[in-house]
């Protein structure tokens, strides 16, 4: 299928590789839904189709072409969000390993770390930290951790899972009024609230003993239920290496490898992005006054089964006279599909 960037027998391998390791229920509808994809596009494009669905969103407001969405797999919801999350003193957390991936975020004080071997089960957690309501989120896709402040025109609301993709990336629904928003943007493509852009809080993908050093008294978010999923485990083995991303269909960025890490910084009157292999080389970037460095000591979250086993990739710090600033770390396909105009520093 030459939308999809490649042809059905090398789809086959990327699923067969993609499923070496996985265990669960989620990872045979998101293998079922990229077959469904592919055959039913069309189909999966067209608001009568979600009306039929049960979605009371007003899809005669939208953003974006609908032909852009497609179906993810699992149904609204099939990926659950955490609405009454737990913690744990970082002093009582145990089973983590120490290089593994954390979310980080500060807020007058209060830390949290949000590891993704959780994230990568639910995607966005609905949470209130120092009296600020936040969805803390996550696409295992574009390796995209957003944390958004969840209020909404003055009102306080939760997001949950469509079961859509638009380029790769997770689209939320506010349970409202059930408008549709990118996570990747923040922004709301379809509904009610379309053209609403959430505000982003500015967070870390650190190690966990990175954290536990940092934070000595901060939290860690555990599981409701640690039966429910097999957290520690990474349901899209071997993702991060592959030649091509799962269920995107989008144009490719020229020169670079599609599923190559890059940092991606907004802040300032255009957005810049500078690969994660320049940053190792170099130690550093500093760009308008943001120091983007290089940190050693993280695994990658998409490499092995084992999420413990993964490889050392390390991550990024971006920072304005010591305050981080807001900042992804991401593939180079999901900058090119979102930011097209933006040059990524190789």
């Amino acid at each position: 299928m030459t939308g999809f960037g490649f042809h059905s027998a090398s789809a086959a391998r990327q699923t067969r590789r993609l499923a070496a390791g996985q265990t669960g229920a989620i990872v045979l509808a998101l293998m079922t839904g990229f077959w469904l994809a592919i055959s039913t596009l069309a189909a999966a494009a067209d608001p009568d189709r979600w009306r039929s669905e049960g979605w009371k969103t007003d899809f005669s407001q939208f953003a974006i072409d609908f032909d852009s969405i497609m179906s993810g797999g699992p149904p609204r919801d099939g990926i659950p969000s955490i609405d009454d999350p737990a913690f744990l003193p970082v002093s009582e957390a145990s089973g983590l390993d120490p290089k593994e991936p954390v979310m980080a975020l500060t807020i007058d004080g209060q830390a949290r770390a949000y590891p993704l071997r959780i994230m990568i089960w639910h995607e966005i957690v609905n949470d209130t930290l120092a009296g600020r309501p936040i969805a803390v989120t996550y696409c295992p896709l574009c390796n995209a951790a957003i944390v958004f402040d969840r209020v909404v025109d003055g009102a306080e609301t939760t997001f949950g899972t469509t079961g859509k993709l638009r380029n790769s990336d997770l689209v939320m629904y506010d349970r409202e009024t059930e408008s549709w928003w990118q996570q990747f943007t923040g922004e709301a493509i379809t509904g009610a609230r379309t053209g609403t852009q959430l505000e982003i809080i500015p967070s870390q993908l650190i190690s966990w003993q990175d954290f536990k050093d940092r934070h000595p008294g901060g939290e860690v978010l555990v599981p409701n239920n640690p039966g429910f999923r097999d957290y520690g485990r990474n349901p899209y083995a071997g993702y991060d290496s592959s030649a091509v991303p799962f269920l995107y269909r989008g144009p490719m960025p020229e020169g670079i490898s599609p599923l190559s890490y890059v940092v991606l910084v907004r802040d300032g009157p255009k957005p810049m992005a500078v690969a994660l292999d320049r940053l190792r080389r170099e130690g550093s970037v500093e760009h308008n006054g943001i120091d983007i460095a290089w940190v050693p000591g993280v695994r990658s979250v998409l490499d092995t089964a084992n999420i413990g086993e993964g490889r050392e990739i390390g991550s990024v710090s971006v920072t304005r006279d010591g305050e981080v600033v807001a900042h992804e770390l991401t593939f180079a396909f999901v900058v090119h599909a979102f930011l097209p105009d933006t040059d990524i520093l190789k």
